[in-house]
């Protein structure tokens, strides 16, 4: 009984550790600039001093926000697609194939995707602006890919080798062809770990802001962690908490929404072959 006590009381604690930072979000997206600047207590702003929905309605309303959305969007479909349909070849060529090196492949996607997101960006900022990727769309989706692939390689790798050899083998008795084979039967038995693979890289590519704020300089890539940076109001000197609120909080219900729908599947793709293996 006290065991459980304690596991209940430790997973509250846990909870109120976790989502408060995101009910104060919240809260303070509610809040009117006027009870952000008087440091208004509590969650909920006093009478008077709540700007209700017109903080997200504001938001909205921006042009470049609303351009953001879409860059986000976009990049991160086109990233999180481009890496796993990679990571899947990739991953079943070194969990199936014997070949020199392999240990060595494995190693440096390892190392890659640990390398110092920072000190790449002076490198590729002179590149991408020689080469005119800089300020597009391939000039982030390249990056992203470059450090999602190493981690979808190893998720992806972990549950092909559970996957037994023969029910390829007795696909191809059956007539199939190795790519028939491949596509009809492997891809399928492993799709927890291509989902898992995609919703990492997704995560990935739609939070990053290092990359966004550093290889963009116009709304026409922008995504949207860069955009909020940009947020600075009619006062340079005094930014509006409340309207980054508001659209940290729009920009956070995708994630949300993906993770509600799809958190069976995230959990079985976690739990599965990328711990096992």
């Amino acid at each position: 009984m006290k065991n459980r006590i304690g596991i209940i009381v430790g997973c509250l604690l846990i909870l109120v550790w976790c989502l408060l930072p995101v009910a104060w979000i919240i809260s303070l997206s509610f809040k009117s600039e006027a009870a952000v600047t008087t440091g208004s207590p509590g969650f909920l702003p006093k009478s008077g001093g709540g700007a209700g929905w017109d903080n997200y309605k504001t938001v909205w309303e921006n042009e470049q926000f609303r351009r953001a959305i879409f860059n986000s969007i976009g990049i991160s479909l086109i990233a999180t697609l481009l890496s796993v349909m990679v990571a899947t070849l990739a991953a079943y060529a070194i969990a199936r194939l014997e070949f020199r090196g392999k240990k060595v492949v494995l190693s440096i996607a390892l190392a890659i995707a640990m390398f110092p997101v920072v000190s790449l960006i002076g490198p590729l900022f002179d590149l991408w602006r020689a080469t005119g990727l800089y300020d597009t769309w391939p000039g982030l989706i390249i990056p992203y890919m470059s450090f999602t692939l190493p981690l979808a390689i190893w998720t992806l790798s972990a549950f092909f080798r559970e996957i037994p050899w023969e029910m390829e083998q007795a696909a191809q008795v059956d007539g199939a062809t190795s790519w028939q084979a491949f596509r009809k039967v492997i891809v399928p038995l492993a799709a927890p770990g291509v989902f898992t693979a995609a919703i990492l890289t997704f995560f990935f590519a739609w939070n990053d802001f290092v990359f966004g704020i550093s290889l963009t300089s116009t709304e026409r890539a922008c995504p949207i962690p860069a955009s909020l940076s940009f947020f600075v109001g009619s006062d340079p000197f005094n930014r509006p908490a409340s309207l980054l609120a508001a659209g940290a909080v729009i920009a956070t219900i995708p994630i949300i929404v993906i993770v509600l729908i799809f958190q069976r599947k995230i959990v079985a793709g976690l739990t599965s072959g990328a711990v096992k293996g």
